[in-house]
């Protein structure tokens, strides 16, 4: 598995590129945002490790373009902006986790190989579809009426996760657990906010509506509303 570091802290990076290494991964270390969006495009890397606060090109801006790119590779903040709208901006972006400095590298560890476990189980390769929705695992592709649908790949996944429990209202709790990997917080806006965000995409300019608000209970994707 390889590994790439964006981190200008000269002390933390070395920190980092060592202990990954010594857990047996290969990593390579950028110190400035114009480096580390060109050494992720270029691909072969498993897993980034992004701060925010970098020179020449901010964190945000490496993964908004990177997401821009079509480059799917999971991104996990490492910052010291602990805010939660911080957090909250992060995963919009298409983060897969967000981890706040000062850190465990024990917590890191783990973090990092869950992302990468999840991302190495083979997609199912059949295409899901409700009305005239369509989602192709394999293609990481988001079809509505013959139509493409442009997707951050926290929106596919929150998507599939709706398309593969169809008809099921599905908990906050339950997405936050399944599609970021954490515990809901009740004071994070963070789901209803990717929920509006994929929706405006799926339904706004369709006359049929599939995803649904189950007030007080959550979401539900199906061709009847609740």
């Amino acid at each position: 598995m390889k590994i790439l570091i964006v981190e200008d802290e000269p002390k933390t990076g070395s920190y980092l590129k060592q202990g990954l290494a010594e857990s047996g991964f290969v990593t390579d270390l950028e110190n400035d945002g114009h480096g580390g969006l060109q050494q992720a495009l270029s691909g072969g890397y498993d897993l980034v490790v992004l701060d925010v606060m970098l020179p020449g090109l901010n964190g945000w801006e490496v993964l908004q373009k990177l997401r821009q790119a079509g480059c799917t590779v999971p991104v996990l903040f490492l910052t010291a902006r602990d805010q939660v709208e911080d957090r909250v901006k992060g995963l919009e972006l298409g983060a897969d986790d967000y981890l706040i400095k000062p850190f465990a590298f024990s917590e890191l560890l783990a973090r990092a190989r869950t992302l990468l476990r999840r991302a190495s189980v083979a997609p199912q390769p059949h295409t899901l579809s409700i009305a005239d929705l369509e989602l192709d695992p394999t293609r990481r592709r988001v079809m509505r009426a013959g139509q493409r649908i442009a997707v951050t790949a926290k929106e596919f996944t929150l998507l599939e996760l709706l398309m593969r429990r169809q008809g099921e209202v599905l908990s906050r709790s339950l997405i936050a657990s399944q599609v970021w990997d954490m515990n809901f917080n009740g004071d994070t806006n963070v789901i209803d906010v990717a929920v509006k965000r994929l929706r405006a995409k799926v339904d706004d300019e369709f006359p049929v509506k599939l995803i649904h608000t189950v007030r007080g209970m959550g979401y539900v994707l199906d061709a009847l509303a609740p």
